[in-house]
Parts: C-alpha cells; sequence; structure tokens
C-alpha cells in the first residue's frame, strides 16, 4: 500500500468522482483508476460502487476511509518536519474556501506567498462550511475560510480573523426593483428566488435572515455554481442575495436592501493558535498581514478598511 494510492483514494472520495479527483490530482484519469484499482486488489476488496451515476463508498471503503485519513495526517507530518528543517524550500499547505469568498483577494494573496515560497505547493479546495469544517478538524485542511452562522463560531477552532460582507439583491436589467435601487424586506414576498443548495455559507445566512424577517420565499432554481447562479438571474429566473462585489463585477442591478441591513460573518479559521505545519503557518502570516511582503499584494475584491478584526474583534 502506498501513501500515493491513499490520496488517490481520498481525492475520489472528497471530488466525488474519478474524473475530478483526477484533475485534482493533476494526473490523468486511467492512471488514477489504474492506482485505485491496484489498491483494491492490495486489499482484497472493492472501495466504489461504480454502478450509478456517482461513485459511493463501499462498506470496505467506509471501513479504510478513517485508516486512510489517519496515514495521510501522518505522512503530512513527516513532510511538514523536513519542510521546517529546509526553510520552507519545499512544503505543501492545504487552504479551504467558501465558493462566494469575496472579502479577501484570495488568488493575489496566493500569489505573493507563491512568489515568496515558490517551492511550497498549495492546495485549495471550495466546499460547503460543513465539508470545510470537517476537512480541517480532520487535518485534511490547514486553514479555510468560512461563514458560519454568527452566533455558532466553530467548535473546537481557532478564529484568526473575521469581517463582515454587505449582502445585497441582484435582478435582471429592467427589473422593477432595479430602478428603485433599494427595497424592504418585506417588498419581497412575491418575488422569485435563486438561491445556493443548503448548506453553503451564503444560503444559511439568506435562510437566517428570511425567518427572521418572516419572509417565505419562492425558490425557483438553487444551483451549486456562483457563475450560474449569476446567469439565471441575469435571464430573469428570479433575484438573489449575493455580497455587493460579485453583483458588481457581474454588472447587474444591486439593490440595497433595509430593515434589516443583510449581511454575513466570514472567519478564517485554523485548529489551533499556530498552525503546526511550517508552510501553513507561513500562508496565515500572510492572509493575516503579519507577513513581511503583505503590503506588496493588491487591495481585497470587497472589504473596506478595518473589516478585517482579530479574533473578538
Amino acid at each position: 500500500m502506498e501513501i500515493r494510492q491513499l490520496r488517490h483514494f481520498m481525492a475520489v472520495v472528497t471530488e466525488g468522482g474519478f474524473t475530478a479527483a483526477a484533475r485534482s490530482e493533476l494526473i490523468v484519469q486511467s492512471a488514477l483508476s489504474t492506482s485505485i484499482r491496484n489498491l483494491e486488489r492490495e486489499l482484497g476488496a472493492d472501495l466504489f460502487d461504480r454502478t450509478g451515476r456517482r461513485v459511493v463508498l463501499t462498506e470496505a471503503g467506509r471501513a479504510l476511509l478513517p485508516q486512510a485519513r489517519a496515514l495521510l495526517a501522518g505522512a503530512r507530518s513527516a513532510r511538514e518536519a523536513v519542510a521546517a528543517v529546509a526553510g520552507l524550500h519545499t512544503g505543501r499547505v492545504a487552504i479551504g474556501t467558501i465558493q462566494t469568498l469575496t472579502c479577501v483577494d484570495l488568488p493575489g494573496e496566493l500569489a505573493v506567498f507563491h512568489r515568496e515560497f515558490p517551492g511550497v505547493q498549495v492546495s485549495v479546495r471550495d466546499a460547503t462550511v460543513d465539508e470545510l469544517t470537517a476537512a480541517l478538524r480532520a487535518g485534511e485542511l490547514d486553514l479555510a475560510y468560512l461563514a458560519p452562522d454568527a452566533r455558532e463560531l466553530p467548535e473546537g477552532l481557532t478564529v484568526h480573523a473575521t469581517w463582515h460582507e454587505e449582502l445585497v439583491l441582484i435582478t435582471a436589467p429592467g427589473h422593477p426593483l432595479a430602478a428603485a435601487g433599494r427595497t424592504l424586506i418585506s417588498d419581497l414576498a412575491e418575488e422569485p428566488f435563486v438561491d445556493f443548495r443548503a448548506g453553503t455559507g451564503l444560503e444559511t445566512a439568506v435562510r437566517r435572515l428570511a425567518a427572521h424577517c418572516g419572509l417565505r420565499r419562492r425558490i425557483t432554481c438553487d444551483v451549486t455554481q456562483a457563475g450560474l447562479l449569476v446567469e439565471l438571474v441575469r435571464a430573469g429566473i428570479g433575484v438573489a442575495f449575493v455580497p455587493r462585489p460579485i453583483g458588481e463585477r457581474a454588472g447587474l442591478p444591486c439593490v440595497t436592501v433595509r430593515q434589516p441591513d443583510p449581511g454575513r460573518t466570514v472567519v478564517l479559521a485554523g485548529r489551533g493558535p499556530r498552525p503546526r505545519n511550517p508552510a501553513a503557518a507561513a500562508l496565515l502570516d500572510r492572509l493575516t498581514g503579519r507577513g513581511e511582503t503583505v503590503r506588496d499584494a493588491a487591495p481585497a475584491a470587497a472589504g473596506r478598511p478595518g473589516d478585517r478584526r482579530p479574533p473578538g474583534g
């Protein structure tokens, strides 16, 4: 049994299929399939049920899952120890993010980090808040941008920075609300909505806002990709709540909502006050403004001065 095979196994579990897993591992699908088949042959059992449209774990696969996580975590700790001695000439760091992150220019921050530590490989995963939180706790991610319920920050995790994002209502061009430029929550009862699937940070924030205001939304379409949500709104399928920068970049009318002002909390979280992985610690310094080259990055795509706050700020 090889670490590489276990990594491929976990990639299929995480990505939900062989094609997406091969893409995330930067190998061709045939090579990944061969790696999984060799692992199954060595273990003497099928790990995945491949008969449906989506591969799912067999009983043997479910039994292997916690062991694979533990073995990969051990291998990663060994690499991190060597990387610390090597002075970050090599290493690997994994960061998770909600898909609709706008308060931080993550590509810009990672570009600066790459220039400073070109030998460190960065893995980025976008998923739902629950999936990111679980991966963070399991050691599959070093850091993650989450948008939890503001009253329920991740238990057992350390919050390194906090932001508040303004949410606006985007509409199709020519929509009656677009001309007004602002609206009340109570005026949206008859509007059809496009929304993200349940479990995403944005969907949770919007659902909480609607419940607080007694708004019973009529969901005409739910999606998993921000780009598709924007295009459905543009086509007139419905309206949607999104962080303001998403609507502005799409060129759609952004209607300000009053009473109450909608928003959500975004946090950068980790498993402790300081990552044990030296590469993750360096990236944390970069993302929280403690890195030596912090001021040479482009400003975040959204967020006003003072939006980023330390834990408890």
